[in-house]
């Protein structure tokens, strides 16, 4: 019996601690939007937004290991990007209450959701991370969604 709690007991601590860790935001993203856009006005660049349920959405978790946390992709987008994620998660009530403003403010009705907006705050393409599962497809959509605005 005593087996079985130890074993439960290690199994919460190493849970919470995966859940902690997805928490953080990732290397070279942000976790504030306002320091984005400001950031994005002084370089002159675009801010591309992921909004993740890092914690408990199995999509969010494939994009986060497959895309979001390679550094190759980080290099690459933040090139014409400032990044930032904003994160919902269960394990975190202090952080998903800080984020929640921002979720109902972009009307934001699923996870991944990406919104790349102008250094005005002007949303320019939004849709689902997770229908691009490799680097290459989603730099090569982010290059596509670029040029579309400036053609505009």
């Amino acid at each position: 019996m005593k087996a079985v709690t130890y074993l439960a007991a290690f199994a919460l601590s190493a849970s919470a601690l995966v859940s902690q860790a997805f928490a953080e935001p990732l290397k070279g993203w942000v976790a504030d939007l306002d320091q984005a856009l400001a950031q994005a006005k002084a370089e002159h660049k675009a801010v591309l937004v992921e909004f993740t349920g890092s914690d408990w959405c199995p999509p969010c978790k494939m994009m986060r290991a497959g895309v979001f946390s390679k550094p190759e992709f980080v290099a690459a987008a933040s090139k014409k990007f400032i990044l930032v994620e904003i994160d919902m998660p269960k394990a975190d009530a202090e952080l998903t209450k800080k984020n929640q403003p921002t979720v109902e403010k972009y009307k934001i009705d699923g996870f991944p959701t990406v919104l790349l907006l102008e250094a005005s705050g002007r949303e320019f393409s939004r849709f689902y991370a997770s229908k691009y599962p490799k680097t290459e497809d989603f730099l090569k959509h982010l290059a596509a969604e670029l040029d579309k605005k400036d053609l505009d």
